[in-house]
């Protein structure tokens, strides 16, 4: 289940307040500046700075 465009539209990172995009599973969400994974669970962006994964370089 995927996120609406709406809600992706307002959804900010909380570390950085910057911009944050779907990963192309869409399962999370992506903070390019961070390199940040927030995972999307049951259709819920979790949006925890503490539960968000770190991307592979």
């Amino acid at each position: 289940m995927s996120i609406s465009k709406e809600l992706l539209d307002i959804l900010a990172c909380p570390k950085c307040k910057g911009d944050i995009r779907l990963n192309a599973s869409q399962d999370g969400l992506i903070c390019d500046h961070c390199q940040l994974l927030y995972e999307i669970r049951d259709g819920i962006p979790i949006m925890l700075i503490e539960e968000a994964k770190p991307l592979e370089k």
